[in-house]
């Protein structure tokens, strides 16, 4: 028997890139995606769908939440234009309590948590998004979860099929080769991200927060 997964984020582009991961691997049994909004890829034997408008109040679904045992955490949204207070309630305020409801739904759970590459984690730098994701990693990983990891992806190569690329990642996409030469310790695929999160589930890793050497080391482990 495989893993049970909870997976956030399947209308986005990292999420949907771990989906189809996850939709793949033959250890992975199940996955329960959470949106707020529907998923509207190819249907899975796999796949099984929630939706909640609002991830303050899972207490409407919380009986199927249960019976999991790991959390990829991949929502969030982007800084541009959006002020500290509001960018920390979606980016701290909102993973945490989804945390701690599924802590309390299935202990000896185990939480991968999307982060992003320069986070961080002193909390007092200038950068805004910088900090506020230093403080979600922190307060992670305080949590009595079997394990949590932060994964800090760069520039992310979507995987061939995905539906859900911004316009700034057709040019990465594009640029990979580029990009690849320029900076290569911050290039790595969306099949690497999510071949990771499994394997965090699978097989652990010796670091809480894995920087992109650390993704693509993870992703080749057998």
């Amino acid at each position: 028997m495989g893993v049970k997964l909870i997976l956030t984020g399947a209308t986005g582009l990292v999420g949907e890139g771990v989906l189809l991961e996850c939709l793949q691997h033959p250890q992975v049994e199940s996955v329960l995606i959470v949106n707020r909004k529907p998923y509207k890829g190819v249907p899975n034997a796999k796949l099984k769908e929630v939706i909640v408008a609002d991830f303050f109040k899972l207490e409407n679904v919380s009986d199927q939440l249960k019976g999991y045992d790991a959390c990829l955490y991949c929502a969030g949204v982007s800084s541009n234009g959006v002020n500290e207070a509001d960018y920390t309630r979606i980016t701290v305020d909102i993973p945490l309590h989804f945390a701690n409801v599924l802590l309390d739904l299935n202990p000896g759970m185990i939480f991968s948590h999307v982060s992003g590459s320069h986070t961080d984690g002193s909390e007092k730098g200038k950068i805004m998004w910088a900090r506020v994701k230093g403080k979600v990693e922190n307060a992670l990983m305080k949590l009595p979860f079997k394990n949590v990891y932060n994964f800090r992806p760069g520039f992310m190569k979507p995987t061939a099929g995905q539906q859900n690329i911004k316009g700034y990642y057709k040019v990465i996409n594009w640029l990979s080769p580029l990009l690849k030469l320029v900076f290569p310790g911050q290039l790595s695929t969306m099949r690497e991200v999510g071949l990771a999160m499994i394997n965090s589930v699978l097989r652990g890793y010796a670091k809480q927060v894995l920087e992109v050497v650390d993704i693509k080391a993870l992703a080749k482990s057998a």
